[in-house]
């Protein structure tokens, strides 16, 4: 695993999961949010978080932490791992709550109020998203692939980590 990008809903935990995973690697961890969002809640060009997310991928070591549909069959042509974190809407908005109010790595701001629009995204992850992330998995089954269904699996998997 030198390649490994990290996906599944928001709120699922793919930050906290890359974060712990790049402790134990040791490898470079970048975060798509952090490419594609300024700090005033607006979005970068297309061209620069394009161009920059190109500039991640080409590095020979990496962990890609976000979703970013368009930017998915990017990644997985060009990583050796995909992580999978596919877990019950529930979790994920528990997830998302859970984090409100409090200062991350992999967002350039505090989120403090709920985001109706962002929690209509989740509830409709697994009907609207999930479709498209299964149809790459089984485009791309040569990579290593691993699909955790609950934070009790990812845990396990990192504790297994020397």
């Amino acid at each position: 695993m030198r390649r490994i990008m990290i996906i599944g809903c928001p709120g699922s935990g793919k930050s906290t999961f890359a974060r712990a995973l790049s402790g134990k690697t040791g490898l470079p961890l970048h975060y798509l949010d952090m490419m594609y969002w300024n700090p005033d809640r607006t979005t970068k060009p297309k061209e620069e978080f394009r161009a920059a997310l190109r500039e991640t991928v080409a590095l020979p070591e990496w962990i890609i932490d976000g979703n970013y549909g368009s930017t998915l069959e990017l990644r997985m042509e060009a990583c050796d791992t995909v992580i999978f974190l596919d877990y019950p809407v529930e979790v994920c908005i528990a997830g998302v709550e859970a984090r409100r109010g409090k200062p991350r790595a992999d967002m350039p701001w505090v989120e403090t109020e709920p985001d109706l629009e962002f929690i209509e995204f989740i509830r409709k992850f697994n009907e609207e998203s999930r479709p498209r992330v299964i149809e790459l998995l089984e485009k791309y089954k040569e990579k290593n692939i691993i699909i955790f269904k609950s934070r009790q699996e990812s845990e396990d998997f990192l504790r297994s980590l020397s």
